[in-house]
């Protein structure tokens, strides 16, 4: 066996070794590394309120605390106005749960001919099997959900902790990134850096944009309905629908449709109608104006940026995909080199036509184009193979000459 066998196989398996033990680390902290992603995109996105206050002789720090301390006063105040608006309606709507049991119970009565009642259908509902049973997991799961609530109570914590040490200590952290590099790789990350926060802050902004927009809409909707508490409601519709993806848009859809269900049922119908009327217009004709004037990439490009993020991180990768595709495109562009493009009408997907001519020319020319070009081939084939022809019978009538012709 050669010497350098054993020694080969070692060292394969602790490459081995290595790459499962990277795996499983991995596998352990991927939930920290997108927390820490996340706090990164926030620290960019407060970057500019921060260095603002900052440059005014505010320390750091505090004017990180006071940025930090607005978003979470603004959030707590959603948040308590929107719980006691839902706990009004579900009072509201416990209350009046019988006058509705009874409304549709008379018209299934006198729709199918049938002779139900309240009462009987109060009991049969309660003593019905599926209940217990739903009864019992609910039980059952009490403690999952409060480890959930828990673990993402803990995890928000981890992220505005993240959040807050990334902006309050953004120069030190450039410096400290850029001790470790050349002179012509700092100015790259610096720029890299700058750029990260105007995507970040462009894109929040596109966003807040269109949830304002979304709610002006929406309150108007509510306001001509009728509907209460339409001011509450247009800032819900307009924050979860533009920053929550994929799922955002049902989310807020559905608190409006139950409100308005309560006042007629026909409202909610004519909510939902403006709810899909207003995202086909949102996702067509807004969206990509805004987001590609904003963050300055291509509509297409956004919306298939959206999609890769999804695909790999779920929400969060929806979330972050388009300042990340911005900050990559805004970078990249500075080493592409780029040419003039040359004056031609097909560049900018005109036709050259003849000046004079009737449309009736034009199109009889185009559509015999292909008929000419395949009939000049044949000629043309016809030709050559007659000149062959003609040339060979010549040469057949006279004297052959032995010599090769050069």
């Amino acid at each position: 066996m050669p010497g350098w066998l054993p020694r080969a196989m070692v060292l394969a398996l602790g490459l081995y070794a290595c790459f499962r033990l990277g795996s499983w680390a991995f596998d352990q902290l991927i939930g920290l590394l997108i927390n820490v992603l996340i706090a990164f995109f926030l620290a960019l996105a407060i970057e500019p309120a921060v260095s603002r206050m900052s440059a005014r002789g505010m320390r750091r720090g505090f004017a990180t605390f006071l940025v930090f301390l607005g978003v979470l006063i603004a959030g707590a105040g959603f948040v308590v106005l929107l719980s006691s608006m839902l706990a009004g309606q579900i009072v509201d709507m416990v209350e009046d749960f019988p006058k509705y049991l009874d409304s549709v119970i008379n018209w299934v009565n006198q729709t199918f001919r049938t002779e139900l009642s309240r009462v009987e259908v109060q009991d049969s509902l309660l003593h019905s099997d599926w209940l217990q049973r739903y009864v019992q997991n609910s039980a059952t799961g009490v403690l999952d959900v409060s480890t959930t609530v828990l673990g993402g109570l803990f995890r928000l914590l981890t992220i505005f902790l993240f959040s807050f040490y990334f902006a309050a200590d953004g120069p030190r952290l450039r410096r400290a990134l850029c001790s470790v590099l050349p002179p012509s790789r700092q100015a790259e990350v610096l720029r890299a850096w700058e750029i990260a926060v105007a995507k970040t802050g462009g894109y929040l902004y596109s966003r807040g944009l269109m949830a304002l927009i979304s709610g002006v809409a929406h309150y108007v909707l509510l306001l001509a309905l009728g509907v209460p508490y339409a001011p509450a409601l247009a800032v819900w519709v307009g924050l979860v629908s533009q920053f929550i993806p994929t799922i955002g848009t049902y989310l807020a859809g559905a608190l409006p449709m139950l409100i308005a269900f309560t006042v007629d049922p026909w409202y909610a119908l004519w909510v939902l109608g403006f709810v899909v009327v207003y995202q086909q217009f949102e996702n067509y004709v807004l969206q990509p104006k805004l987001t590609s004037k904003t963050v300055d990439i291509h509509p297409a490009v956004a919306f298939g940026s959206v999609i890769a993020g999804t695909a790999l991180m779920g929400a969060v990768g929806a979330l972050i995909a388009i300042p990340a595709v911005a900050t990559l495109q805004a970078f990249l562009g500075a080493y592409v080199k780029r040419y003039d493009v040359t004056d031609d009408p097909r560049v900018h997907g005109r036709h050259q036509w003849r000046r004079g001519e009737p449309m009736s020319v034009r199109l009889r020319r185009i559509w015999r184009a292909p008929e000419a070009d395949s009939e000049g081939g044949q000629g043309e084939g016809d030709r050559r193979e007659g000149g062959r022809g003609e040339g060979g019978q010549g040469e057949g009538d006279g004297p052959q000459d032995p010599r090769p012709r050069p």
